[in-house]
């Protein structure tokens, strides 16, 4: 399975005990959808590798402790110390309305209601402080921040985010 076909789960943050059971650090605001997994894709060397779940336990915060098959002491685990820990995209719950995944609208039209046509989402920068639509618009690149309050409606069928940006927001890209 290739990368892109996947999202980030967590990432194996620690060894839980000495037969191999491992602390999986979840990367989600819902924990309790992945307690009962039956594998996991770890990424060794560039390349996603599933590793099947004997048992799994959730833990305080949004840990998962799991114990996979194979993996059955110390040496086994430090192995996947610090590794990226990843799903199918469609394990993840479908959302509706004007909640979307970042993936889901790379490619949309960002559409301004008082400006009309912004431009295309070519990525989401949430390396910020205030994750960032990252737009072009010919040779323009224009950065939106993703508040709520601006967002007025996720159009999946017509590929679009319609938004109301204050004044002057666009115009500094776009004069």
């Amino acid at each position: 399975m290739l990368k892109k076909d996947c999202f980030y789960l967590g990432i194996i943050a620690k060894k839980y005990s000495f037969k191999g059971e491992l602390i999986i650090k979840l990367d989600t605001d819902e924990p309790d959808l992945y307690q009962d997994l039956e594998y996991v894709l770890i990424e060794q060397n560039k390349v996603l590798i599933p590793f099947f779940i004997e048992k799994s336990n959730l833990q305080k915060g949004n840990s998962l402790r799991v114990q996979f098959e194979e993996v059955n002491d110390e040496a086994d685990a430090d192995t996947l110390l610090k590794k990226a820990v990843y799903l199918p995209l469609e394990f993840l719950p479908k959302l509706t309305g004007n909640k979307f995944y970042f993936h889901e609208v790379i490619g949309f039209t960002i559409e301004d209601i008082r400006l009309g046509d912004v431009g295309i989402i070519t990525s989401i920068n949430d390396h910020t402080a205030q994750a960032l639509f990252e737009i072009k618009k010919g040779d323009v690149e224009i950065l939106i921040p993703m508040i709520d309050e601006f967002i007025k409606k996720i159009d999946r069928k017509n590929k679009k985010v319609i938004m109301e940006t204050p004044e002057g927001l666009l115009e500094m890209y776009l004069d």
